[in-house]
């Protein structure tokens, strides 16, 4: 995206915690958040149940504890 910040319309989960993320431009893509699954806040999502309930507010993608990715960050991995 050129000069605008990039926003998730839709985000939904898949096997080994990955997601499926469909931006606002139409680019869709698969993201392992594998990778950023560490200690603290995101220590919850190691859990399959609790990462299946990722849900998409503001363009961001969150979970009910307020771990969340940036879009952006997101959409240039």
């Amino acid at each position: 995206m050129h000069n605008q910040i990039p926003k998730i319309i839709s985000a939904f989960p898949k096997e080994n915690f990955q997601l499926g993320i469909v931006f606002n431009d139409g680019k869709s893509k698969t993201v392992d958040i594998n990778p950023f699954i560490k200690n603290g806040v995101s220590a919850a999502l190691r859990d399959p149940q609790y990462f299946k309930k990722v849900i998409v507010e503001n363009g961001y993608i969150t979970w009910e504890n307020g771990f969340d990715f940036c879009p952006e960050f997101l959409y240039n991995l």
